[in-house]
């Protein structure tokens, strides 16, 4: 028998898929997502506990709206439809979804039927808050399944049909918003599908090793190093399990953050004894992005130019075939999937050159952000490299708007550390998911010491997030918002004003390019 249990979560295109599958492995419940095109021979090959089926943005009555193979229905595993994974548990098994003109948007309050016993609302409140986000609705169930929950606007929020253990929720149990949500994908995880809460952060790495060893064999590998949590735990994993065999790259581009390249050496060469290469390629990057302004096309030169570097370094170590990057899932998602719309590409996934040599090892492109600095910590990194906030990988780069000058990215960094400083003086770095200065396009009018001046504003940027997937702007202290406008000011040659970005994810993304 295996250690650990897999659920598959089938994705329709949501952009939430991957938040099921953490979800899932919160419960201690190995999960990996599948695409929907997936048949019901390859689906059974991969021996799952359960499936379940997500949201998508598509409509079922749209001409070639992603289906399921129907064969999977018959293959006598759990199933739960979340959604569009819900509606298509009624159409595909023969009852009716429709176009009624009364979606629903946002928290709505949910009404489970008394007296009948449902192995998803057991234990829970007969009425309770979820999150809704659809438009058509199921207005007849198939046969075998009865109504388990609704809503003031639709008869069928919830169905199942006990026996064949399959089951569908109208409403999104992996979102915050829906309050007793992580409790109803337990019941189908343990009560349902009999999974085993055996899959933990020991586990993932042993799995992890395994794997980095079976790909790369006896050759050499080199990683990049940014100074982030990402590259540094993809970095400790894999010398975890290959050791000698890895050398570090960093490539110092000009646009990292104050003190990066100090702490990357002390950290890798001192700490972990590992092979580092300190490339100092400054000149050659802001070069490349003279006149670019464009936010597509610096992460595209970026991404290009990194991977020439590596390239050349990996030609002075018997020509590495393997290169380690510490791409996550949300950098996936957002540079566009199969059935996900891309958002924006990031350097080292959609700002990749198609005729790059190197072979990707990428040990934690399945994992979210929080997941990741739990590995760190098991893996012996020090604490200011685990819970370092999130850095772009191209750099202060796509903070900084329009054009990057050496002028521009040396205001940005001295302002980017002055936020740093008073986010952590004043003991909010850890409850921050990221806080940052954005250099804007712009110049605008100011006095100081009696003369005009004409300079740059600083946007401070601060958000709170559980996985960069969404994102709310933080409400700082006045206090602190008082003593960072005062600084930049006072401190950074070239500014002049100071404002806060309150925009949320949606609409807007954490970074401003």
């Amino acid at each position: 028998m295996s250690e650990f249990d897999t659920v598959l979560v089938v994705d329709f295109g949501a952009q939430y898929a991957q938040l099921i599958a953490r979800r899932i492995r919160e419960a201690r419940v190995y999960s990996e997502i599948v695409p929907h095109t997936i048949t019901a021979a390859e689906l059974s090959a991969r021996r799952p506990a359960g499936i379940i089926l997500s949201g998508g943005p598509a409509s079922v009555h749209v001409e070639g709206a992603p289906r399921l193979d129907a064969e999977i229905f018959g293959l006598d595993l759990p199933v739960l439809g979340i959604c569009y994974g819900a509606q298509l548990v009624a159409q595909q098994l023969g009852g009716e979804v429709a176009h009624t003109g009364k979606g629903e948007y946002g928290r709505t309050a949910l009404e489970v039927a008394a007296g009948v016993h449902s192995a998803l609302f057991n234990d829970l409140p007969l009425r309770q808050d979820v999150w809704m986000s659809h438009f058509d609705s199921i207005q007849r169930v198939p046969a075998g399944f009865q109504v388990t929950a609704w809503t003031p606007e639709i008869p069928i929020a919830a169905l199942e049909h006990p026996e064949r253990r399959l089951y569908g929720v109208q409403f999104h149990p992996e979102v915050m918003h829906t309050e007793r949500g992580q409790e109803l994908l337990e019941h189908f995880l343990f009560d349902v599908a009999g999974c085993r809460p055996t899959w933990t952060m020991a586990s993932i790495i042993d799995t992890q090793v395994e794997a980095i060893r079976a790909q790369v064999g006896d050759e050499k590998v080199i990683c990049g190093l940014s100074g982030g949590v990402d590259s540094a735990v993809a970095a400790a994993l894999v010398h975890k399990a290959i050791g000698d065999q890895l050398t570090c790259v960093f490539v110092d581009t000009g646009l990292m953050r104050a003190g990066e390249a100090e702490q990357v050496e002390d950290t890798f060469r001192r700490q972990f004894n590992v092979e580092l290469v300190h490339a100092k390629v400054a000149d050659r990057f802001l070069g490349a992005l003279n006149d670019v302004i464009d936010p597509e096309r610096k992460r595209k030169i970026i991404g290009e130019t990194f991977i020439r570097v590596f390239e050349e370094v990996a030609a002075d170590f018997s020509d590495a075939r393997f290169l380690v990057q510490g791409t996550l899932y949300p950098d996936i998602i957002e540079s566009g999937t199969k059935d996900a719309a891309k958002i924006k590409s990031h350097h080292n996934v959609g700002g990749l050159p198609e005729d790059m040599q190197f072979e990707l090892v990428e040990p934690l492109r399945a994992l979210f952000k929080d997941e990741v600095r739990v590995m760190g910590e098991q893996l012996g990194l020090p604490e200011d490299i685990v819970w370092r906030q999130p850095f772009p990988g191209p750099g202060l780069a796509v903070r900084i708007v329009g054009t990057v000058t050496p002028e521009r990215v040396e205001i940005l960094r001295a302002a980017d550390a002055i936020v740093t400083e008073e986010i952590k003086r004043a003991g909010l770095y850890r409850e921050l998911w990221q806080s940052f200065a954005v250099l804007p396009a712009v110049r605008t009018v100011g006095v100081m010491g009696d003369e005009r001046t004409y300079a740059y504003p600083i946007v401070i940027r601060a958000v709170t997030s559980d996985d960069a997937m969404t994102a709310d702007w933080a409400r700082l202290p006045y206090d602190v918002l008082e003593r960072l406008s005062s600084r930049l000011i006072n401190e950074v040659p070239g500014v002049n004003r100071v404002a806060l970005d309150i925009t949320s994810k949606p609409p807007g993304t954490i970074e401003w390019e």
